[in-house]
């Protein structure tokens, strides 16, 4: 089973959820193009990370979610959701894979794709919206809005950039993945 990224719901208000992401691990790269080619690409070359393309050598493991397999090949375990954020420059993403809970900073593996930074993310409040459906830039520009809006009518205040959450493989059917629109909000 993948490691999903944990949260504390705080509150439910009309149109999303209030929650309370702990501090964490990520290894993002930043691409330039459209939402969903921009996400497919970075994916690769993070995926790639985390299969050994990093100084240790350690792997995702695909069959279970722990660090470390008597096989004597350490492994990564694989989290969801990959999340992508919009950079400074309109077409620029900043795309992260999330870190097992059991990786630091001084124990993730370096990465041998000069791209890709491995950093801890703080502690976060954050309003969020799930919803299902394909990965189109339309669908979730739509729900940005959408969450925008409803923190503003909440009285809640926006502090940081939209972040686009998919959670599925591609094979996946699209009408059972889940994504999610997350906005960091002022405590």
């Amino acid at each position: 089973m993948t490691e999903q990224q944990p949260y504390r719901v705080v509150a439910r208000h009309p149109g999303f959820e209030l929650r309370r992401y702990p501090a964490h691990l990520v290894a993002e790269l930043r691409v330039d193009g459209a939402l969903v080619e921009a996400g497919n690409e970075a994916f690769r070359a993070l995926a790639g990370y985390l299969a050994g393309a990093n100084r240790s050598r350690l792997r995702v493991a695909t069959t279970t979610p722990t660090v470390g397999e008597p096989t004597g090949s350490e492994r990564i375990a694989m989290t969801a959701p990959v999340v992508q954020e919009e950079c400074d420059q309109p077409g620029a993403w900043l795309v992260r894979l999330l870190l097992p809970a059991g990786l630091t900073p001084d124990t993730a593996p370096e990465p041998e794709d000069p791209r890709i930074t491995v950093r801890e993310i703080p502690e976060q409040l954050a309003a969020a919206v799930r919803f299902s459906g394909r990965w189109a830039e339309r669908a979730f520009g739509k729900r940005a809005t959408a969450l925008g809006r409803a923190v503003t009518a909440a009285g809640l205040t926006p502090s940081g950039a939209i972040r686009y959450a998919r959670f599925d493989p591609p094979w996946k059917p699209w009408f059972l993945r889940r994504n999610e629109v997350v906005l960091p909000v002022a405590e």
